[in-house]
C-alpha cells in the first residue's frame, strides 16, 4: 500500500507471473486504498482494455513511457475487448474463474495524480475509455495467457460505452436510462444513479 497526494492508494499495480488465486473480493494480494469507494464484492476486479494504451499514448506522447498496463490500477489487462464490445451482465470465464460485469469504472482524480498530468480524467470521459468492474461468481485461478471465454450475454443492447455516453449526455433519453437500470447484475449504486438521472432528464417533445 502506498500513498498518492498524502492519501492511501493502491493504484500502483505490477505484473505477476504464474497462477493467481481469485476470490469473492478479488485477486490474492491485491489491495485498495479506500474500501468505501473501491473493492468489495461488486467491484472485486477491475479490467482495463489493453488496446487503449496505444490510443492514449498517441494522444499524449509525452506520457507514452508511463502509459503501460497496470498504471491505471487495473487488475486485468486484456486485448480484443473494449467498452463497445462488452455489455452489462456479461459473464466471462478466465482460467477457472467466472466473472460478471457489474459496472463501468468512474475515472477519478487519482488518474491525473498517478500520471502527474492534468486533464487525463477529462480525456478518459471524452473517449469513454473507462474500463469496468467484475464481481466474482465462481472463485478459482487465472494466469497470463489464459483464454477469455464469453459464457453468457443476457443484454447485448446494453454496452458499457452506450451506458457511459447516455448517462453523460446533456439531454439523455430518460427511457433509455431506465432501461440501463434494469441491466442484470448492475450494482445498486448505478441503478440508483441512473434512475435519479432519468427523473431529472428534461422531457422531450
Amino acid at each position: 500500500m502506498g500513498t498518492l497526494h498524502g492519501k492511501p492508494s493502491a493504484i500502483r499495480k505490477h505484473s505477476v507471473t504464474g497462477r493467481v488465486t481469485v476470490g469473492p473480493l478479488g485477486l490474492e494480494g491485491d489491495e485498495q486504498g479506500d474500501r468505501t469507494v473501491h473493492g468489495g464484492v461488486d467491484k472485486a476486479v477491475h479490467l482495463y482494455p489493453r488496446d487503449h494504451y496505444p490510443l492514449l499514448s498517441g494522444l499524449r506522447p509525452e506520457l507514452a513511457d508511463r502509459l503501460t498496463p497496470g498504471v491505471l490500477g487495473e487488475n486485468l489487462s486484456i486485448s480484443g475487448i473494449d467498452e463497445s464490445s462488452c455489455c452489462l451482465g456479461d459473464r466471462f470465464r478466465v482460467g477457472t474463474v467466472l466473472f460478471e460485469v457489474s459496472q463501468p469504472r468512474r475515472p477519478c482524480w487519482k488518474i491525473d495524480a498517478r500520471l502527474e498530468s492534468e486533464g487525463m480524467v477529462r480525456l478518459f470521459h471524452e473517449l469513454g475509455t473507462t474500463g469496468w468492474y467484475f464481481r466474482v461468481l465462481e472463485p478459482g485461478e487465472l494466469g497470463v495467457g489464459d483464454a477469455v471465454e464469453l459464457v453468457e450475454r443476457p443484454r447485448p443492447d446494453l454496452t458499457i460505452r452506450d451506458l457511459f455516453t447516455t448517462f453523460h449526455s446533456p439531454t439523455p433519453d430518460a427511457d433509455r436510462l431506465r432501461d440501463f437500470a434494469t441491466a442484470p447484475g448492475l450494482t445498486q449504486s448505478w441503478v440508483e444513479r441512473l434512475l435519479r438521472r432519468a427523473n431529472a432528464a428534461p422531457r422531450l417533445g
